[in-house]
């Protein structure tokens, strides 16, 4: 009998088996710690084939680092409730952001925490995700404003500050709600649900939000009231 030949992989599965291996490596070894052979070796390929495919360490992170970020935004805004009202759409976005961060937790580790402290090309890559993410929630607070007749009174600026906030609270709160605490019954530990987490976020920021657009804003002397506001701070009709 002839020899079997055995299947050949496609090479777009190939990479990405690897891109997964190196995934995994990245984010619990470092960038600086994680090795070719070792990356090889949990895809269960030579490492010759890896350099083949992926040339260098620098390049195969790099290539990590953009695909992890494009998929994140992908689940984002594929979350996200078109249509509907400003704060239903960013709810439904932040529980998209922490499902998927919850699912691929070494992703979003390479993308947190390594990619964001080893220089450039990496840092950059991230950069832009998160300038595309600060910029779909800068439209929503500015479209919630406009809803509720006070986008003349938050300058762009300040809409903008509030998205970096909102985010860079999201990205905070990814950290901690994916450091498994509570040990469940088969001796592993489980995370918050996404939604619940997602919920906690709004709770913190929306609240205040609304708020700040029904016109009232926190000063160091006190409580201050926007033009044609009431007194509790809920949108009202200007004095005619």
């Amino acid at each position: 009998m002839g020899a079997v030949k055995s299947k050949r992989v496609p090479r777009a599965v190939r990479e990405q088996q690897m891109m997964d291996a190196a995934v995994l490596t990245f984010a619990r070894r470092g960038y600086r710690a994680a090795s070719m052979d070792e990356i090889a070796e949990v895809a269960g390929v030579s490492k010759p084939l890896v350099y083949l495919y992926l040339n260098s360490k620098e390049e195969l992170f790099s290539a990590v680092v953009r695909r992890e970020s494009a998929a994140l935004v992908e689940a984002v805004t594929a979350a996200v409730e078109a249509g509907g009202p400003a704060d239903r759409q960013l709810w439904s976005g932040l529980t998209g952001f922490f499902a998927h961060t919850a699912e691929r937790p070494d992703g979003w580790a390479v993308l947190h925490q390594q990619a964001r402290t080893h220089g450039e090309p990496f840092a950059r890559e991230v950069a832009a995700m998160r300038a595309e993410i600060v910029d779909f929630v800068t439209g929503l607070i500015g479209a919630a404003a406009k809803e509720a007749g006070c986008a003349g009174e938050l300058a762009e600026r300040e809409v903008a500050g509030l998205a970096h906030a909102l985010v860079g609270a999201a990205e905070s709160l990814a950290e901690w709600a994916n450091v498994r605490t509570d040990e469940g019954t088969s001796g592993e530990r489980e995370h918050p649900a996404a939604k619940d987490t997602a919920a906690t976020l709004m709770n913190f920021a929306w609240a205040g939000l609304g708020r700040l657009m029904g016109g009232e804003r926190w000063t160091p002397g006190g409580r201050a009231q926007c033009a044609g506001r009431t007194e509790a701070g809920v949108p009202g009709r200007a004095a005619e």
